[in-house]
């Protein structure tokens, strides 16, 4: 028998190892939906009609998104006769925090939540949430629109409900609960010479002005228009914040702080000398300054409560409707996905979504045949052990 050598015996193992070790870390940076896409693959599901038609259906999400308004709130129910997905896309201020709040029917009723930007839908998505999570939140970087796609497990079944609410992604950076904004971004400054680049809080003299995330201090400096100022770096962030017309600065540069720290006084330093007493708040990226309001905004902005409606059944339309240059003819039966308080979002016999008035259907009662033949596919019996 031929011997094998210790070395290369070594190097095999190692080799091994580190492909052990490289395919644990690259699944572990995969999401919860491509972890998913991959058992089907692994189960040979990908090359079914049913795999095939969810891949596909989680792409048309992305390509093909129905537009909301924050602050919104749904109710939906993914039927399971023939896989679908849902993609909702809105507009997102930087320097927002949008809270997800999901509940759905039955504990293992598994929905697979993914947000992207909507103009690079080919990229990775930009938050996923674990599938047990009934609340999530994401601070959002940069203004833009977005696009959360939903979508079920194959053939699994369910209703759920849906709100996304708007707060501020940073701590409020004035510590007087009776401060006010008096003056927003974009007013005009030296008769119109300039425009304000930020906001300006007003409070009494020697308020603390607070740290309002963690960070670090990255100036502490004194002159010009701001006065005595402190620039704080938020951790983890591209973007610094600008406290300005302080009376006192109370940190140093370099400094670590913590969100609720106290980094300076409230005071009228600088070209505020003649003014009340206020904190300038700004906040600066790479490219300039931004609107600072949406990061420190008080005010959260919550969907209102919807109406009763039951999704388990068919909607007819009232009357012939043209949507996107498409006549749709009167009595059409649309399969409802999601109502939200003015709307349902609902699927064409052709299998497109549209999004109808309330009063535009009535509903009816839904066959159930489609989807007893669905339910019982050898596809639905593979992914029973899941």
């Amino acid at each position: 028998m031929r011997r094998i050598s210790p070395l290369l015996l070594l190097v095999a193992l190692l080799s091994f190892s580190c492909r052990s070790t490289l395919n644990k870390i690259f699944d572990s940076n995969k999401t919860p939906h491509e972890k998913y896409a991959d058992r089907l693959e692994d189960k040979k599901l990908d090359d079914t009609p049913e795999g095939r038609a969810w891949l596909a259906a989680s792409q048309q999400a992305l390509l093909n998104p129905q537009t909301i308004e924050l602050p919104y709130r749904q109710n939906g129910f993914f039927q399971p006769d023939k896989p679908r997905s849902l993609g909702l896309k809105f507009h997102a201020k930087g320097g927002e925090q949008l809270t997800f709040t999901f509940k759905k029917s039955a504990p293992g009723f598994v929905i697979y939540s993914d947000l992207f930007t909507a103009n690079s839908i080919a990229a990775p998505a930009i938050f996923s949430a674990d599938t047990n999570a009934t609340q999530f939140s994401v601070a959002i970087d940069q203004t833009g629109d977005y696009i959360l796609r939903l979508q079920p497990e194959l053939f699994r079944s369910g209703e759920y409900s849906l709100s996304i609410s708007v707060g501020p992604s940073l701590g409020f950076p004035v510590s007087y609960t009776k401060a006010n904004i008096g003056s927003f971004w974009g007013a005009d400054r030296d008769g119109g010479k300039r425009s304000h680049e930020g906001i300006d809080i007003f409070a009494p003299k020697l308020t603390p002005a607070i740290a309002a995330a963690d960070g670090y201090i990255t100036g502490v400096r004194e002159g010009g228009l701001g006065g005595k100022v402190v620039w704080l770096r938020p951790e983890g962030k591209n973007y610094t914040l600008y406290y300005a017309h302080l009376d006192r600065q109370l940190v140093k540069e370099g400094q670590l702080v913590k969100k609720g720290e106290t980094v300076g006084l409230v005071g009228n330093t600088g070209n505020a000398k003649y003014t009340a007493s206020h904190l300038h708040f700004g906040v600066y990226t790479f490219s300039g300054a931004i609107d600072p309001l949406p990061f420190v905004n008080k005010t959260v902005r919550n969907a209102a409560d919807l109406p009763s409606k039951n999704l388990s059944v068919s909607l007819k339309l009232i009357k012939a409707k043209k949507v996107d240059d498409s006549l749709i003819k009167a009595n059409t039966v649309l399969v409802p996905l999601a109502v939200s308080s003015k709307e349902y979002i609902a699927e064409l016999p052709n299998g497109k979504l549209i999004q109808i008035p309330l009063s535009d259907v009535k509903t009816i009662k839904r066959e159930a045949k489609s989807i007893e033949l669905a339910t019982k596919s050898t596809v639905a019996k593979k992914l029973s052990g899941y």
